[in-house]
């Protein structure tokens, strides 16, 4: 009964313009302007704002000149080992000692650079070609570092030369010590084979490691030098790791793309 009562004094007066109207309540009001706001924010980052994307590689410390595999010239029984592991050697360097049927031979270095490996033993046996020593070519032991990175043809043309890149050195606890500073000196115009990489890095397993996902491009990451730091390049952190690091290094490049506009992707 109450509520008839209710309806026609509802229906005899329907507008009761006298009566206040409120449209929200103040929590209601709060999140409108919130709302407002944030749209506001939205649009002014979408047409001023850039997004900054990366792009991950593996690479290798080296020096620009690359390796070589240096094979014996002869076939015969190796008698005597000349030269160290890591010992820098001039050009024309006797390596090894060969007792061939015609005597004895010295098997010597083709170009100046430091010895990275020696596969031949005192007492085996090789054969003509057969693969004795890996030289990384290099002037002098302060010839400076670079790094290759090797990236898959497809997202290689997305990399700019001058490009920042943030490299971690699998000896040095990027946790620790922070990243090492470099920027892209150049990209590859051709994929490069296994056998390519093989070659210039004097490493079949590198070789096999790089092109396991294919035929990649080679990136050269050239490092920002540092006179501050023990190693001579600068890093993330301020003194990097108190030890020098050294070429034929693993390493992984975080290589930043050129920015881009949100407005770009955010419309259709």
């Amino acid at each position: 009964m109450q509520f008839r009562q209710q309806a026609l004094s509802k229906l005899q007066s329907p507008e009761q313009l006298d009566l206040p109207v409120r449209f929200a309540r103040p929590q209601g009001m709060l999140v409108l302007c919130v709302t407002v706001l944030v749209m506001a924010a939205a649009c002014f980052w979408a047409v001023t704002g850039s997004v900054a994307s990366t792009l991950d590689a593996p690479g290798i410390l080296t020096h620009t000149r690359g390796s070589y595999v240096l094979q014996s010239p002869v076939a015969g029984q190796i008698t005597e080992v000349l030269a160290d592991e890591g010992e820098t050697l001039p050009r024309d360097s006797p390596l090894l000692k060969v007792r061939t049927d015609r005597g004895e031979r010295v098997v010597r270095t083709i170009d100046a650079g430091r010895l990275t490996s020696v596969t031949a033993t005192i007492g085996a046996v090789v054969t003509t070609g057969a693969d004795v020593a890996s030289v990384e070519r290099i002037d002098g032991a302060d010839d400076p570092l670079a790094v290759l990175l090797y990236v898959s043809g497809s997202s290689a043309a997305s990399v700019p030369v001058g490009a920042s890149v943030d490299l971690t050195v699998q000896s040095v606890p990027a946790q620790q010590y922070g990243v090492l500073r470099g920027r892209v000196a150049a990209v590859g115009r051709a994929a490069q084979t296994q056998q390519q990489i093989t070659r210039f890095l004097g490493d079949a397993q590198l070789g096999e490691q790089f092109s396991r996902h294919g035929r990649p491009l080679a990136v050269l990451v050239k490092l920002e030098r540092s006179d501050s730091t023990k190693s001579g390049y600068r890093w993330s952190s301020a003194d990097g790791p108190p030890y020098a690091i050294g070429s034929m290094t693993l390493a992984t490049g975080s290589v930043r793309l050129a920015d881009q506009r949100p407005i770009d992707w955010l419309l259709p």
